[in-house]
């Protein structure tokens, strides 16, 4: 989840990188163009309003050099990271997927007094299951077809430091009671050997999934749960902390356009109202994409963002004939889409997430004229 909240320091001259610390650098942009795609014709009234500042009042977070933000939900989460970093208590991030879990893990990582030792993260969805026991606890050279050598696992790679273990969800039950032991004794043998390793590290866990859930449905072990939950910290959708969009706005931009050799210095007011207004099914992860490609469309020092991309998955007035309903549940099917890469059927398939057949999430994607983007 890389780059999901970012920090906050403002939309300056991308050649100028010399920020005095603790404070903030205000810029001010001028309305003065509209986007050559805009389709909406704004008004005079619209043209004459002042522009929007990027900056305004923000106090930097010294002990986070990648998160920041004004919105209260987010400040309740850095101080609880402040409060849990420097002790060694297992920590549950929680979140949708695109809100910047990883970040949260590594700013604990970084607080913490392990700072100067590993920082090891595992995505537990990404590695097939019958590889992720080797994954993280090691094996020996011939232990299984393939083994034809020893490795090192994450535990062991990560001793003295953390082992960030993202979708921690999706951990199979048979793997499940090594990992317990782990957290629990500290120790655990590699695939293939009788030798018991002993490590120490600290395990920082992430999920999008609900695991009390998964603990009723008897999906994921209880006692596991309990010892993964010692300290969870739920991180907030960007849709619930929108006074946040026009400083990752300008960030992203800024980012992009140094990367790319532009100058982007404003964005016209109904572009950022349009941004502010949107749902963010894909959190930051979604308003970073866009914000790249935004620059790429870029000529001159106005930001063009392609609105179309967004508007069409979410009518920024009302929903289409009125029906608030059905657009909530048209968005609940979009954001399951993405989340299981447009894939419908199978046990992590949209179907499957939204607890729907796969006839029936077929029925409703061609309902509501849902396809999938090029």
């Amino acid at each position: 989840m890389q780059g999901a909240m970012v920090r906050n320091t403002g939309w300056p001259d991308p050649g100028h990188s010399n920020l005095h610390e603790g404070k903030t650098s205000v810029i001010v942009f001028p309305l003065a163009e509209c986007l050559e795609c805009q389709q909406t014709v704004e008004s005079e009234d619209q043209l004459d309003e002042q522009s929007l500042s990027l900056e305004d009042e923000i106090d930097l977070e010294s002990d986070f050099q990648e998160i920041v933000g004004n919105n209260t939900r987010l400040k309740a989460v850095l101080d609880n990271v402040r409060i849990v970093a420097p002790a060694d208590s297992s920590v549950l991030i929680l979140g949708e997927t695109g809100t910047g879990k990883e970040l949260i893990a590594r700013a604990i990582h970084d607080l913490s007094p392990r700072k100067n030792y590993p920082f090891v993260k595992v995505n537990c969805a990404a590695i097939p299951s019958g590889l992720l026991e080797s994954e993280l606890f090691g094996h020996e050279k011939g232990a299984f077809t393939g083994a034809i050598a020893q490795k090192i696992g994450r535990f062991e790679l990560a001793n003295r430091g953390t082992l960030f273990l993202d979708e921690v969800g999706d951990i199979p039950p048979e793997l499940q009671p090594k990992l317990l032991r782990v957290l629990q004794e500290q120790e655990f043998e590699r695939l293939g050997s009788t030798r018991t390793q002993r490590v120490d590290v600290r395990v920082v866990a992430a999920t999008n999934a609900d695991l009390a859930n998964m603990v009723a449905e008897k999906k994921f072990r209880a006692d596991l749960y309990y010892r993964l939950n010692v300290f969870p910290i739920a991180v907030p959708a960007l849709r619930e902390r929108r006074d946040d969009i026009e400083h990752l706005v300008g960030h992203f931009a800024r980012k992009y356009a140094k990367r790319m050799g532009k100058r982007i210095t404003r964005v016209p007011r109904a572009t950022m109202q349009a941004l502010v207004r949107y749902t963010w099914p894909g959190n930051v992860r979604e308003l970073q994409n866009l914000m790249e490609r935004a620059v790429l469309l870029s000529s001159g020092t106005s930001l063009r963002v392609p609105l179309t991309d967004i508007v069409t998955e979410c009518d920024l007035g009302a929903p289409p004939d009125g029906n608030v309903l059905e657009q909530a549940e048209r968005e609940l099917i979009l954001r399951a889409l993405r989340e299981s890469n447009w894939v419908v059927g199978g046990t992590r398939g949209a179907a499957a997430r939204l607890r729907l057949n796969r006839t029936g999430l077929a029925y409703k994607i061609k309902k509501f004229g849902i396809s999938r983007p090029l």
